[in-house]
């Protein structure tokens, strides 16, 4: 047994530690080492923490926003703020703890930082690297984060999305996966899907796979919102699905063995995978902001993560105040550098013989998306590569290909060929997308009986399960430009109260508000599954403004990952309506013909234009009015959530 190691971090004189102030102390011994120690100044209690933010590493200063006397500090990099004296995180607002290191004073008066370091899962049962033979380990990448993995002829998959798009409509394949990549996955025998986000979990993909082979093994973490929570939903059959504890081997055969990891920022969906054959480590970090808490085994033979960025629809989806075009330009390259650099120091610290940046090759393919597309610039992988050269000569890299594979063992003798290119002929980038058979099977939502009765609204908020949060939102239902539509919906919710609200006005007293453009198509089909608010906002199927601007954590977080798992119950619903004779909605779909629209900005302009003009966005102070019936011209609407901390 592995036991728990007590390490001292740093140790202060007796000079240095009675000099300690009250309130924040920023303690620098070296870029490394960095700590924050916190003194209380009425009972003279020490905390103690690492100087860096745990969403992606930056450093904490001073916030000069908040009073003098204020224990807040602020990260350098992405603006998250920690309480010194709580040690919570205060922006996102009610969400994140920071790990604390143990502060001890001894007797003459030296205080030392402890950190207290759980045997991490690798180290039980340890094997030490067996020799390989050329060919007996082979990686084949196919698309995005999918990579087949060929251990001496047992075949491994990794999040197979290889048809149709994800997020309903916002993703679509940059690359096109090689020609037989079904005949392929039929023939895996197991695989593994990080997180239920659909450019991992693919129902289109799967769709297909059950015809051939619905048994095969699926691997999955016992994540707190499963995997698989919508699979009845999907209407695809899948019989063999292995939820696993974490940080515990679990064995294929005498030489293959695996493990699934969480994030340390978002444990309760997405995961990271370590693959052991023959003492040989495989690390795949896939969207992990913080892989395993940030403890990660050192010198794997192969390591794997995201790279590109761009993967929420802050800003790009949002108008109003300071986001102008220039704004988001200027933002968009810092948040893309900052991720470069964040990557290439992830990389050094895990040191790999090869690393690939994989799990970001999607693009904005259809025509009403252009807008997004151009404006929504990703890291380059050739570039990460080059930099973390430039930093880490010693890690070999490899920007992969669809079809191109790599030989572990060539990897390890140090060959200049570990890499074998594609067959000849194959085609790399995606030129089409069938965009006609997804975007109909999402707009055939839109005339659902159940949208006849405004009453829809309150079932399905009631439904959610969010209250008891200062917050207002007006949700508006659009045609494919975000332009209002007839037939579509246009209202308000306050989740003040212990139950939500539809009031016709904003409310007098001081709230905060979003106002939310939402495809209809996109809208109602996420309503009438009781779907998760990321097709909406990851999907970029939505345009947003915010009075204050502020991220709401408790509501997108909310929304996202703890509505029921169960749908509402519509059958119910109709049957009461129906019973009761409830009137229905003069006008409440749209002709289809409406729904479709040209390319446009992040406002509703036509991409010709690209600035964006916040008073384009319909303006309702407190006290404005709404209706439930929406004129030819009228809006409509539903909502998305998210934020900017969960970029990829």
């Amino acid at each position: 047994m592995v036991e728990q190691e007590h390490v001292v971090l740093l140790t202060l004189s007796h000079e240095e530690t009675t000099s300690l102030k009250d309130g924040v102390n920023f303690i620098t011994k070296s870029e490394n080492e960095k700590y924050v120690v916190f003194k209380n100044p009425d009972d003279g209690e020490l905390k103690a923490c690492r100087n860096k933010c745990k969403h992606q590493g930056g450093t904490f200063i001073k916030d000069i926003e908040e009073a003098p006397e204020s224990c807040v500090m602020k990260c350098t990099k992405h603006g998250w703020k920690l309480d010194a004296k709580t040690m919570r995180y205060v922006n996102p607002p009610d969400s994140f703890s920071q790990e604390q290191l143990v502060a001890e004073i001894d007797d003459q008066d030296r205080l030392s930082l402890v950190e207290l370091r759980p045997p991490q899962p690798w180290e039980f049962n340890a094997r030490d690297p067996q020799p390989l033979k050329e060919g007996e380990v082979k990686f084949t990448y196919l698309t995005h984060a999918c990579m087949e993995l060929n251990f001496n002829g047992t075949i491994m998959f990794t999040d197979p999305w290889l048809t149709g798009p994800a997020f309903a409509r916002g993703w679509w394949l940059l690359h096109e996966p090689p020609a037989d990549w079904l005949d392929r996955l039929e023939k895996a025998d197991f695989i593994y899907i990080s997180h239920l986000h659909s450019d991992h979990l693919s129902y289109p993909t799967l769709e297909l796979l059950t015809k051939r082979n619905p048994n095969i093994p699926i691997y999955v973490g016992d994540t707190s919102m499963p995997v698989f929570v919508k699979l009845k939903e999907s209407g695809v059959t899948l019989n063999n699905i292995n939820v696993l504890r974490f940080g515990l081997w679990h064995e294929i055969n005498e030489d293959l063995r695996f493990m699934i990891m969480m994030d340390g920022v978002h444990p309760d969906m997405d995961t990271c995978l370590l693959v052991d054959y023959k003492g040989h480590l495989i690390l795949n970090t896939v969207d992990c902001t913080n892989p395993n808490g940030g403890r990660l085994p050192h010198g794997v033979d192969v390591m794997l993560s995201d790279f590109a960025g761009g993967a929420s629809g802050f800003p790009m989806t949002f108008s109003g105040g300071k986001y102008t075009e220039k704004w988001k330009e200027q933002f968009i390259k810092r948040e893309r550098n900052k991720l470069l650099y964040y990557k290439t120091q992830v990389v050094r610290d895990v040191a790999p013989k090869v690393y690939c940046p994989f799990a970001g090759y999607f693009t904005e393919a259809h025509p009403s998306d252009m807008y997004v597309k151009t404006t929504n610039t990703k890291n380059d992988p050739a570039t990460l590569n080059q930099m973390i050269t430039k930093y880490s000569p010693d890690i070999r890299t490899w920007t992969p290909q669809p079809g191109a594979g790599l030989d572990l063992q060539k990897v390890i003798q140090g060959d200049k060929d570990f890499i074998t290119p594609p067959p000849p002929g194959t085609k790399v980038f995606k030129e089409s997308w069938d965009f006609d058979k997804y975007l109909d099977e999402i707009n055939s939502t839109v005339d659902n009986e159940i949208f006849a009765y405004p009453e829809w609204i309150s079932v399905y908020y009631n439904w959610c399960g969010f209250h008891s949060y200062n917050l207002v939102i007006r949700m508006i239902e659009t045609d494919d430009n975000f332009h209002p539509i007839e037939g579509g919906y246009d209202f308000l919710v306050d989740f003040e109260g212990a139950t939500p609200t539809y009031p016709k006005e904003r409310p007098a007293r001081v709230h905060n508000y979003l106002e939310m453009k939402n495809r209809i198509g996109v809208h109602r089909q996420t309503v009438l599954h009781g779907m998760f608010w990321d097709n909406l906002y990851i999907g970029f199927n939505n345009r947003i403004s915010r009075e204050p601007d502020t991220f709401h954590y408790l509501f997108w977080n909310h929304m996202q990952i703890l509505l029921p798992r169960d749908p509402p119950d519509w059958k119910k619903f109709l049957e009461e309506r129906k019973s009761m004779e409830t009137p229905r909605k003069e006008v409440w779909k749209p002709d289809p013909v409406l729904i479709p629209g040209t390319p446009i900005t992040a406002n509703g302009s036509s991409a010709s234009n690209h600035t964006t003009d916040s008073s384009s966005l319909p303006s309702h102070s407190a006290g404005s009015s709404l209706k439930w019936i929406v004129p030819a011209a009228g809006v409509a609407a539903l909502a998305i959530g998210f934020a900017v901390w969960k970029l990829k």
